[in-house]
């Protein structure tokens, strides 16, 4: 009898450290899951708050503006599209002006403000060199001080080369604040530096495609 006993406390005990191991068990994945999802949450808020390469950085002196330049360059462009197809990248603030043989010259850019982005497909319906501005009635409307009309030069904000997209008002162009190139400060329009501008208006042609993605 004793024997018995002893015998259904050992398969008591055993059933027992069986079901205590298989808890612990679960509670291991449990674990291992939440820190594997903390180290990846971890890891995607690095990611969002690490500047861009090509982010704008600039500061004031009594001698005037210091900021960084980003120079264009040639790039592998694995996408197909035609050779003289632009493809303006606002999220990453680069465009793309494609060689073919998957390569594209790449240049960093200005871009719109929220809610005044644009976006979608375009073509070159026209060029200018140091282009005339007037302000739309929106951007009189938040900037009241602008002139009615500016003549071209280098303190017009469309800067030495101007692009147009279509019959809309959106175009691209140079900038008399280079040390935002890289930024979302535009009512619309895409900035490239002066030097930039001229180089891309000399490959560009008018008809060409302007593909524009948020």
């Amino acid at each position: 009898m004793s024997s018995c006993v002893s015998q259904g406390d050992r398969l008591v005990a055993t059933a027992g450290a069986v079901a205590i191991s298989r808890c612990a068990a679960r509670i291991a994945i449990v674990l291992v899951a939440a820190s594997l999802s903390c180290v990846v949450s971890s890891r995607d808020a690095r990611a969002a708050q690490e500047p861009r390469a090509n982010a704008p950085s600039w500061f004031s002196t009594p001698f005037g503006i210091v900021y960084k330049k980003h120079s264009r360059e040639t790039v592998a462009y694995g996408v197909k599209h035609a050779p003289g197809t632009i493809v303006v990248n606002t999220r990453e603030r680069y465009l793309y002006f494609v060689l073919g043989g998957g390569q594209a010259m790449r240049y960093t850019i200005g871009v719109g403000r929220e809610g005044h982005a644009f976006s979608g497909v375009s073509t070159i319906s026209a060029k200018r060199e140091w282009p005339d501005w007037s302000p739309t009635p929106n951007i009189k409307k938040r900037e009241p001080h602008l002139p009615n009309h500016m003549k071209g030069g280098a303190d017009n904000p469309l800067g030495a080369r101007a692009l147009y997209l279509g019959s809309t008002m959106y175009r691209i162009h140079g900038t008399n604040e280079p040390w935002k190139i890289g930024d979302a400060v535009s009512s619309g329009c895409i900035r490239l530096t002066n030097d930039d501008i001229i180089d891309l208006y000399d490959r560009a042609r008018i008809g060409s495609t302007v593909i524009v993605q948020r």
